[in-house]
């Protein structure tokens, strides 16, 4: 657990790995880690916490998945040796993990009363607090749960199949496929070809025997991908059961815009069509009267119950049959609720005109008297600007007296986060340090002033005149049994935490956090004056430790420059020469991501912004919730601005919480884009991404334009700038480039784990447009670099160009590196040599070596050794197991040039000196949580 200062709970041992003994000896000093002695904390530092999931290091060690009686076989699948310091799992980076074997899950059977049963409706998310997603909805009974556009589940359906209503499913079907022992299953429903987005899907689901899919309406056209029209306005009943039946209305644009065509001949891709569900709660019978049986000649008994299950009797003492209707009272209808998805207005048009719907409108009783069915509650989940419309409200009018709960991305929601205890941990980092962690950038309710009903040609029937109509607010209950509760239900709405309440909760629980204030805000001070000071001064004030003579001769080597002149490095100020008269301009490293394998309650999977300002942006990992990410730290319409930025998106392996995110980001690009002239988005990848991703562009046009990671490696990279074609020779008939690639350099321990023959001149023309938007950008390379996690895993480089200083020398520019998911290995280290940043994976604790073996991730002290070995200017450590919510255990002797990560973290380039100087104030903030971690791992896991 966290640890601080003077305070750690732990008995160390001397750790002595060096990671490249053999690759570089001259460069690795071992990390020295003196033990510490236990401290006694006083009985009042204790803080009482509930719901504690997990305990201090010794105890997770002890309840960890790598057993004592595995480490035999742990070492027979390690590549290690006696002589080499960094083992990893084999089996894992060949992709032959017995751990991802698939399960063969059975649905549940359940058994079901429609008499005694609780049931509700809930918004889950009103498409969550930054509008990224389509709303949520929850249809709840005692023993099943129905879940509407992806959220124990036994049904999902979808109201259309894309980005937004999906995006959510991926995370969801793994946490369902982690749940035990062996994993839970589920029956997704959707309209036409859903069953392509879930084969697409089972690239990264491991578990694929849990996925139940049904699709229903008209089948694709095998050849186009594309849906004929067909008969649109039937019902298509999925689920009927004791409890509820449910079925599916499609809707469909309207084609009178293509009154020329006849209506079979247009074809529409799944994407346009969207669903109307249907809920139908079961009657419940009427109470039945003994009195009555009596007077018609039945005994108690058997017939009493046979009577109340609506069947008929014959009589014991008359000779007449007893029907349900002699002895029990009236029913009572089971309430119905509607879920409407309409999604434009010439969805709209095809809505006004559904026939099957009438038998629900209220003002159609005088020509259908006995079928009209009343419905007691309506979802729309259609966007606000087209429910404000005078023909949406007029139609919604003919439900009569139903209640209608608007969930069309309403603005209301848009000041109370819905992840409120990531919110309230961002508000106190930014009270701390708001240079590092930004303000969030919702936007607050006056930016709507403009965005009104009136706004949208809406006189007659406005909104507020809809006595019925209350927009949906995140936990909002509809009850639909018991009867009597009948009605909505507002008590499990989260009120709102305004960033004055959070920081005076964090200034009564700890007031010494305004001195640290102080002394944060007086580091950028310092350096402001560092900055303007003579450079002989600054020698003292800015020099790091870590730049020795070793180091400086590292640079030497490896960047071909010497101290003198154009060097990398400073050798008065101590500074990479490429920090020489950076503007805030410049660039800015965003974590929108930290955490791994799910979102947590504080940490979302990987994701890092690289922000270049007026010259475009850069992704690299895009897991699941990035776009939501990118929406609190910049607003919304922020957000879009930066999706529309962007020059090109990196996706390190396969693994789905790097990647997940990706098609709702480039799904929004091309809809901020649509009128604009653009070019398609350079995405680089493993090649299995783009498997998914041409799956995907089924239901969805993603406007990418794809490149296998493979073809940006250095060498692959070389041999595409030495062909004819790039340097304007013609190239001899018949020739291509073909080059072998493999995991790590030649002769490395772990070079031969698979490879893969690159054909340049296939990628040459999108390597050709790689070029341009890095040139675009202000970038001079960005390649990538095989490491040691999965097949096909890799880290990044990305380098600037050379610039100008004051002085008119030509300096070279910044060089970020990140690692992705990896072990330690001599390829990402050569690769990092000199780099300005490294942005390193530090899943796991110092103490859990053999975990990280076992997965093939790395420590916080191994990514240190990683940044040190290659004599990088600054670490940044990242993707910390969901074990540690709020901040990793690390230990602070190594800490001079590292920082530890945080969602929403900028770090701006002109910074850089100063990011590790913040963390033991950061750590501040956390300081009760670790004090009673400790005092945990004191008395024992039975506290």
């Amino acid at each position: 657990m966290p640890q601080i200062l003077n305070l750690r709970l732990f008995f160390s041992t001397n750790l002595s790995s060096p990671l490249l003994s053999s690759f570089k000896p001259s460069l690795y000093k071992p990390l020295k880690t003196p033990p510490k002695p236990l401290s006694l904390l006083p009985i009042f530092s204790y803080s009482p916490r509930r719901d504690r999931s997990f305990n201090l290091s010794k105890n997770r060690r002890n309840n960890s998945t790598i057993r004592e009686n595995k480490s035999e076989e742990l070492m027979e699948e390690s590549a290690s040796s006696a002589n080499e310091s960094v083992g990893f799992n084999k089996r894992r980076a060949e992709g032959r993990d017995k751990n991802d074997r698939p399960k063969n899950l059975q649905l549940k059977v359940r058994k079901l009363n429609p008499i005694n049963t609780i049931s509700y409706v809930q918004i889950l998310g009103t498409g969550m607090d930054t509008q990224d997603t389509s709303p949520s909805v929850l249809l709840f009974f005692d023993n099943q749960r129905f879940i509407f556009n992806a959220g124990e589940i036994d049904h999902i359906f979808l109201s259309r199949v894309c980005s937004e209503t999906a995006g959510g499913l991926p995370g969801l079907l793994l946490t369902l496929a982690g749940m035990g022992d062996e994993g839970m299953s589920v029956k997704i429903w959707g309209p036409s070809d859903l069953k392509y987005l879930v084969d697409a899907m089972r690239m990264f689901i491991p578990n694929a025997a849990m996925i139940h899919t049904h699709s229903f309406g008209p089948a694709p056209n095998a050849d186009e991908g594309t849906l004929a029209l067909a008969n649109f306005t039937n019902p298509i009943v999925l689920i009927d059961d004791e409890v509820v039946k449910i079925s599916a209305i499609l809707l469909r644009p309207s084609c009178s815009g293509s009154s020329h065509l006849a209506p079979a001949s247009i074809n529409l891709k799944p994407g346009d069509i969207s669903v109307i569900y249907i809920c139908e709660l079961s009657e419940i019978k009427g109470k039945f009267d003994p009195a009555k049986a009596k007077a018609l000649g039945l005994n108690p008994g058997p017939n009493y119950r046979e009577l109340q299950l609506g069947n008929s009797v014959m009589s014991d003492h008359q000779n007449i049959m007893v029907h349900p209707t002699d002895v029990l009272g009236p029913s009572i209808p089971g309430p119905i609720v509607l879920l409407i998805d309409c999604p434009t207005l010439s969805h709209l048009q095809e809505l006004l005109s559904i026939e099957t719907l009438e038998g629900y409108y209220t003002d159609s009783v005088d020509e259908h008297p006995d079928s009209i069915k009343s419905v007691n509650c309506i979802i729309h989940l259609s966007p606000s600007s087209l429910t404000k419309t005078t023909e949406y409200q007029k139609w919604m009018k003919r439900f009569g007296e139903a209640q209608h709960i608007m969930a069309g991305h309403e603005i209301k929601n848009m000041e109370i986060p819905i992840l409120k205890a990531s919110a309230r941990v961002t508000a106190r980092l930014n009270y701390l340090c708001p240079q590092f962690f930004p303000a969030p950038g919702f936007w607050s309710l006056q930016n709507f002033n403009n965005f009104t009903p009136e706004s949208i040609s809406s006189t007659e029937g406005s909104f507020s005149k809809l006595n019925e109509s209350i927009s949906a607010e995140n936990l909002l209950k509809f009850h639909l049994r018991p009867y009597a509760q009948l009605g909505v239900d507002k008590s499990g709405i989260p009120s709102l935490s305004t960033p004055t309440e959070i920081v005076d909760e964090l200034l009564s629980e700890i007031p010494e956090i305004v001195d640290s204030l102080h002394q944060v805000n007086q580091l950028w001070h310092e350096k402001s004056e560092t900055n303007n000071a003579d450079k002989r001064e600054s020698i003292v004030m800015i020099e790091e430790p870590w730049l020795n003579e070793n180091t400086m001769n590292l640079v030497e080597q490896s960047t071909g420059a010497s101290i003198d002149g154009t060097s990398y490095l400073d050798s008065e100020a101590g500074l990479p020469t490429c920090l020489e008269n950076v503007t805030r301009e410049d660039m800015e490293i965003v974590l929108l991501g930290t955490g791994s394998s799910q979102p947590s309650k504080y940490r979302n999977v990987s994701s890092i912004y690289i922000n270049l300002f007026s010259k475009g942006s850069l992704l690299l990992d895009c897991g699941e919730g990035t776009l939501g990410q990118l929406k609190r730290r910049f607003g919304v319409k922020g957000a879009d601005d930066a999706v529309k930025r962007l020059q090109c998106i990196w996706i390190s392996h396969i693994h789905a919480d790097h990647h997940t995110g990706l098609a709702r980001i480039l799904s929004l690009r091309r809809e901020l884009l649509r009128d604009i002239s653009h070019e398609p988005l350079l995405v680089i990848g493993p090649r299995q991404l783009k498997r998914f991703l041409d799956a995907y562009q089924r239901l969805e046009d993603l406007d990418m334009q794809f490149l296998d990671c493979s073809y940006t490696t250095e060498s692959s990279l070389a041999t595409f700038e030495g062909t004819p074609e790039f340097s304007g020779e013609d190239s001899p008939p018949g020739s291509s480039h073909v080059i072998e690639t493999s995991l790590f350099a030649k002769g490395n321990r772990m070079q031969n784990y698979w490879k893969n023959p690159v054909d340049i001149k296939a990628g040459f023309t999108i390597l050709k447009n790689m070029k341009k938007v890095l040139e675009e950008a202000g970038l001079d390379a960005l390649f990538s670099v095989p490491v040691v996690h999965c097949p096909q895993a890799f880290g990044v480089v990305i380098m600037a160009s050379e610039r100008l200083n004051g002085e008119g020398k030509t300096i070279p520019g910044w060089k970020l590196v990140y690692s992705g998911d990896t072990r330690p290995c001599p390829a990402l280290i050569e690769a990092s040599q000199g780099a300005t940043v490294l942005i390193h994976e530090a899943t796991f604790e110092d103490g859990m070596v053999e975990e990280a073996i076992a997965r093939n991730h790395s420590t916080t002290g191994e990514a240190i050794e990683v940044g040190d070995s290659a004599g990088v200017y600054r670490i940044i450590l990242t993707h910390f197991s969901q074990r540690y919510p709020k901040i990793p255990v690390f230990d602070e002797t190594h800490m001079h040039k590292t920082c530890i990560g945080f969602d929403l973290m900028s770090v701006n380039l002109a910074d850089l000196p100063v990011l590790p100087k913040v963390l033991p104030y950061l750590k501040q903030l956390f300081r009760n949580d670790m004090m009673a971690d400790e005092f945990d791992d004191l008395l024992g896991p039975e506290v």
